[in-house]
Formats: structure tokens, C-alpha cells, sequence
């Protein structure tokens, strides 16, 4: 005799009708793996603090320049989450980050993986526009990081993709000229978790031959959702286990 169904198993089994499977193996991974036992009101109350906190923020020169503290979007049960450089123009004006073309790009990336943008979550490491859209000072990103780091452990994702350079060096701690290219292809960690190291959208606007690359990673990030690929949080290489 089959084992009664359990109101999670219908669920499930409901969604698969109507949802690729690889969709529902990221569903699957969601109720499996250990997280935060924080209810997603009371993610959303946490990040609804610390919003608030950013918003009055002066801990650096960014803030004489800013139209809006660009916080963050998104679920606030996310298993996924990527993090960007900093806002640019469009972005400081409607206080949404990744809302140009380069958000545009992302949007279908996150397509691709048969996701919606409202089911992941999308940050950057520094929550106001530089000037000129430059990168952020190296003052200015330590500044900002707790904001991030402060997510990130609400949020509890069980991904974190790095888009660009930027982003990359400064959650790993490198020299800021380190390329991409020397990141790419394996898997980081920051906080214990996988980080997947890409190249940043607006790159591959200039750049489309790289999309190839780019969406091997993203399939890497999928990988680590559904379980195929494990990692080893104490690794301090970064590499696949």
C-alpha cells in the first residue's frame, strides 16, 4: 500500500502539471534543504529594518550624489540571489536596481532558467549610484557591505551569483583588477555558501560572444539548486565536491 499523501506532495505534484520538472526540482530542493526557520513576514519585516537603516545611510561620499538608496528587489525567500556593482542612472531614479538594459538582459537570463525576477532576489554592493557610474571606491564598497551581508543572512539563499568583476572582488576580499576570467569556471563561497562568478550583463551587451559562457555558468547555479552538484562550504579552493 502507497504511503498516504502528504499536503507537500500534492503541492508538488499539482505544480508539476503545469511547470517544467527542472522547476519542480528546485521546489523540491526549497523544502529539503536546511534554512532559516524565519517565515517569509518575518524575512520581509527584517529586510523592512535594515531598508530603513540604508536609507538614512552616510557612511560614505555616495550619499551627497544619490536621488535613492537602491536597496534591493525581490522574494524574500529567494533560493537564488545575484549581486551587481551598484546602480546606474535608471536605477538611482526609479530605486530599483537592474532596471536599464543591462536589467533587461538579466531578465531573460533569469527567463531562460525558468524563473521569474520575482522569485529570486536582486542587490548590489553598494546601495547608492557613483558618479559617472564608475566602480565603487574600495572606501566606499566596505561602507556597504554589511547592508549586503545583512540580506544575504535573511534572505538565506541557498545561490549567490556575482555579477562582474566588482561584485566578485569584493565578496571574495581580492585585488580589485582581478579579471572575471580568473574566477569563472569554478565554484567560490562566501558567507558558507556557492558562489557562481559571471560576467556582468552590461558586459555581455558589449561583449554577446560571451553570453555562451555566461549561461554555462547559470546552469552551474542550477546544478547547485536541484543538487546535482554539491559543494563543500569548508573549501577554500572553491572547487566542486
Amino acid at each position: 500500500m502507497n504511503p498516504p499523501e502528504t499536503a507537500a506532495m500534492r503541492y508538488l505534484r499539482q505544480l508539476a502539471e503545469s511547470e517544467p520538472v527542472v522547476f519542480l526540482e528546485r521546489n523540491v530542493v526549497k523544502i529539503a534543504l536546511p534554512r532559516s526557520g524565519e517565515t517569509s513576514t518575518g524575512r520581509a519585516r527584517l529586510l523592512g529594518e535594515v531598508r530603513a537603516e540604508a536609507s538614512v545611510c552616510r557612511k560614505c561620499n555616495l550619499c551627497e550624489g544619490r536621488q535613492t538608496v537602491v536597496f534591493g528587489v525581490g522574494n524574500p525567500e529567494a533560493m537564488l540571489m545575484f549581486i551587481g556593482e551598484g546602480p546606474g542612472a535608471d536605477e538611482d531614479r526609479q530605486g530599483e536596481p537592474f532596471v536599464g538594459r543591462a536589467g533587461q538582459l538579466l531578465n531573460k537570463i533569469i527567463a531562460a532558467m525558468k524563473m521569474r525576477r520575482e522569485e529570486v532576489y536582486i542587490a548590489n554592493i553598494v546601495k547608492c549610484r557613483p558618479p559617472d557610474n564608475r566602480e565603487p571606491a574600495p572606501e566606499e564598497a566596505v561602507a556597504c557591505l554589511p547592508y549586503l551581508r545583512r540580506q544575504i543572512e535573511i534572505i538565506d539563499p541557498v545561490v549567490l551569483v556575482a555579477l562582474g568583476k566588482t561584485a566578485a572582488v569584493y565578496l571574495l576580499g581580492l585585488n580589485p583588477a582581478t579579471p572575471v576570467s580568473a574566477l569563472r569556471g569554478r565554484i567560490q563561497s562566501y558567507l558558507g555558501k556557492p558562489l557562481i562568478v559571471t560576467f556582468h550583463p552590461a558586459y555581455l551587451l558589449r561583449n554577446p560572444s560571451a553570453k555562451a559562457e555566461a549561461w554555462a555558468d547559470m546552469q552551474k547555479a542550477l546544478k547547485l539548486l536541484s543538487g546535482e552538484l554539491t559543494f563543500d562550504a569548508g573549501s577554500t579552493t572553491g572547487d566542486l565536491v
